[in-house]
């Protein structure tokens, strides 16, 4: 039978003619794990034994985040051998647009279902609107809304998908200014970003979803201003480090069964058992700074 080559993997010629293959292909890394398993049985055992999968859901904070020293890659890193850490980031988006997609990105009937998402929406949302821009504010009580709703479909992907959510960090006006514009430093205001945060921690006590005060944590640092972000809104290696600090702690304190530390998940093709101290690992230095042991 002739075939063509998707994803890198040969399908038959006429596979686009199929409905539920077209289907399965929309349906991005479930749908491709699926058709692996219809059109080359077999083949989808070779990358190795399922692995818990963990899915970052979010705007620009999210989708940078697996740049040079970025949260997401730290937990990546972290987590290496131990779990798979999906991307799903969408610059400039709001949490209007993340319902919109919400049933497409985390399908109820996928295959796959996640162990853990973080979520982060909230920067755009408390985004005053300026003249030259086409996107416009998210009211606060809309913006609740759509939140609670991801967080409960979140919630019913199955018994053991586990919800962080990421709140609103501060932003710096003076490098907004600096690298964007004085237009742009106008509409992120600090006050603005501060009530959405507040908004995202009282529905995480509502809903019971796990809440990251992105918020406070930045500005702990007494260099926050001018040491957390690249331009007044994304982080830096710094900022990015400290998210990924708060992130770990929240994943070491949850009693969650199974837990989904990373000590506590096994090595893929290693020890079942937590492991020792001379395995690749993440800990804490006496600033307070994630370090690995390959670095001390």
């Amino acid at each position: 039978m002739n075939k063509v080559k998707v994803f890198g993997l040969p399908l038959p010629l006429h596979w686009n003619r199929d409905p539920d293959i077209q289907t399965l292909v929309r349906q991005s890394y479930s749908g491709v794990r699926s058709i692996i398993g219809r059109v080359w049985p077999g083949l989808a055992k070779m990358v190795g034994p399922a692995r818990p999968l963990f899915v970052l859901f979010g705007s620009s904070i999210v989708q940078l985040s697996f740049g040079n020293g970025g949260w997401g890659s730290i937990i990546a890193d972290l987590y290496s051998r131990r779990a798979d850490i999906l991307l799903r980031g969408y610059s400039g988006w709001n949490s209007r647009q993340a319902l919109q997609v919400l049933h497409h990105v985390f399908p109820k009937d996928s295959a796959i279902q996640p162990s853990l998402v973080i979520v982060y929406f909230g920067g755009n949302d408390a985004v005053l609107p300026f003249p030259s821009s086409q996107k416009t504010l998210v009211p606060l009580p809309e913006y609740v809304e759509n939140m609670k709703k991801i967080g409960i479909h979140l919630k019913s992907l199955s018994e053991k998908t586990r919800v962080i959510f990421l709140t609103a960090p501060p932003v710096s006006y003076a490098l907004i200014k600096e690298k964007l514009s004085e237009e742009h430093a106008k509409c992120r205001t600090l006050e603005s970003c501060r009530k959405y945060a507040e908004a995202c921690k009282e529905l995480c006590k509502k809903i019971d979803v796990k809440c990251i005060d992105v918020w406070s944590a930045i500005q702990k640092r007494d260099d926050w201003l001018t040491s957390c972000f690249t331009d007044g809104i994304h982080f830096t290696a710094e900022g990015s480090q400290i998210v990924a600090e708060e992130i770990c702690k929240v994943l070491e304190e949850a009693d969650w069964e199974p837990s989904l530390h990373w000590k506590e998940l096994p090595i893929e093709f290693g020890s079942p058992t937590k492991p020792s101290s001379s395995a690749r690992q993440c800990c804490v230095n006496g600033n307070g700074s994630l370090t690995s042991p390959l670095q001390t």
